[in-house]
């Protein structure tokens, strides 16, 4: 029985690795919204010309969608990060606005604040 708890712990320990520390390096820009609009639009186009017509559509929309967005300044906020492993990686954080080399954590796909920055801030996310 002991060493079944041992072993759920440590399964539960290991699991719950879910955030884990990184540096942020630069901000970059990112055009996710303009591409997936551009993509539906694209295919919907491009459904007169067939299966084939709305794969096509959706790509050339998602192309031009990411650009138009850009073009008119309504890129949103992303930042190139490197993680405690040396791997870097660019993740979306439209909310919030970090430096340049601060430490936060990465949940996913998002970037957060570390929870030691918030306290010294007397910030918090509610």
């Amino acid at each position: 029985m002991k060493k079944l708890g041992t072993l759920a712990l440590t399964l539960t320990l290991l699991a719950a690795g879910g955030a884990h520390a990184a540096e942020v390096l630069e901000e970059t820009k990112d055009q996710t919204s303009g591409k997936s609009v551009g993509g539906m639009s694209g295919m919907m186009v491009g459904a007169i010309g067939g299966p084939i017509g709305m794969l096509v559509g959706a790509g050339i929309g998602a192309l031009f969608g990411g650009e138009a967005q850009d073009a008119a300044g309504l890129s949103e906020r992303a930042y190139k990060v490197r993680t405690a492993d040396g791997e870097e990686k660019v993740l979306r954080s439209p909310d919030n606005e970090l430096a340049i080399g601060e430490k936060v954590e990465t949940r996913g796909n998002r970037v957060y604040r570390e929870a030691t920055t918030l306290a010294d801030a007397g910030v918090s996310y509610r």
